[in-house]
């Protein structure tokens, strides 16, 4: 073989070579903290619970920043995700009371090297409030070893305060601070509920560092057709986003969407209903759409 020939075929190596990227599923999802009101208004965990087990599940995440569990609810979702682990603690004691922002991941495919959390404060090693928040607020973090390539990256996963304006603007600071101090030269995710939308000074902070992209702005494919909150009302619509996921431009995003999956909950006595233009082993009848959650879960597909 001429040498001319032996380095075309060689390129055209190197060139599939390159254009082979490893791909991880990630995500975000508040899945609404186990309350009685919700029960009562049709929306309680015990029938949200499968849901949402299902669609994580379904959509094979990875890795999951999740918000809002409580205890009980990580024991659910344990039993309902078989192949999932979680790294996180309660936000009140650091142990199990209160919410967790917990990272699930699966097993199989994740290794986990280091984690933590730290409290949205200025002191940052114990349960307090931080600032003007309303509650203590908590992020999880994880060194995260992909056990068929060995790849390495990070993942933090927070809630901000829905009250305390300087507490989301400091909180934003911190996690910066954080991700600067603790992973210097590996890639990043940062999941979580932020409580600030697109337009907001405070996304801004995270948005406009030179650390991290807005998955929604850098994907190559983006299906987006509400925000991210909906308050379990099925026939409202948002352009609001306050569930974000951010990456570091080590990874590239290929997917961004926000999964508006709803659910049916049968009405009292109705009775099946057959149309003239349906086969007749159709019937209709008639129940009520409902969300998994009062936030819409956000999926990403990044590759490296």
């Amino acid at each position: 073989m001429k040498l001319s020939s032996i380095l075309i075929l060689f390129a055209v190596l190197l060139a599939s070579c390159s254009e082979q990227a490893e791909e991880i599923t990630v995500g975000s999802f508040n899945i609404r903290y186990h309350n009685s009101g919700d029960s009562i208004q049709g929306n309680g965990w015990e029938q949200r619970c499968p849901v949402v087990c299902n669609l994580i599940r379904f959509n094979d995440f990875e890795v999951l920043g999740a918000q809002e569990v409580l205890h009980d609810q990580l024991l659910d979702m344990l039993q309902g995700l078989p192949g999932y682990d979680y790294v996180g603690v309660g936000r009140d004691d650091g142990k199990t009371k209160g919410e967790y922002a917990p990272i699930f991941f699966q097993k199989e495919k994740c290794k986990v090297l280091k984690s933590g959390h730290f409290w949205l404060s200025e002191i940052t090693d114990r349960p307090n409030k931080g600032w003007d928040a309303a509650l203590p607020r908590i992020c999880t973090w994880a060194r995260f070893k992909d056990k068929v390539t060995g790849f390495e990256f990070f993942c933090f996963n927070l809630h901000m305060d829905h009250i305390g304006v300087e507490a989301r603007k400091n909180s934003a600071k911190l996690v910066l601070n954080k991700i600067t101090e603790m992973s210097p030269h590996i890639p990043v995710v940062l999941t979580g509920d932020f409580n600030v939308d697109q337009n907001s000074p405070n996304y801004a902070i995270l948005e406009g560092s030179h650390l991290l992209n807005d998955c929604y702005k850098v994907a190559k494919v983006c299906y987006a057709l509400n925000g991210t909150f909906n308050g379990f009302h099925i026939n409202t619509k948002t352009e609001s986003r306050i569930d974000h996921v951010f990456v570091s431009p080590d990874f590239k995003v290929e997917r961004y969407g926000i999964l508006t999956d709803t659910y049916r909950t049968q009405v009292a006595e109705s009775t099946p209903q057959q149309n003239g233009n349906f086969p007749k082993e159709v019937s209709l009848t008639k129940y009520e759409s409902r969300t998994p959650s009062d936030h819409f879960p956000v999926k990403v597909v990044l590759s490296y």
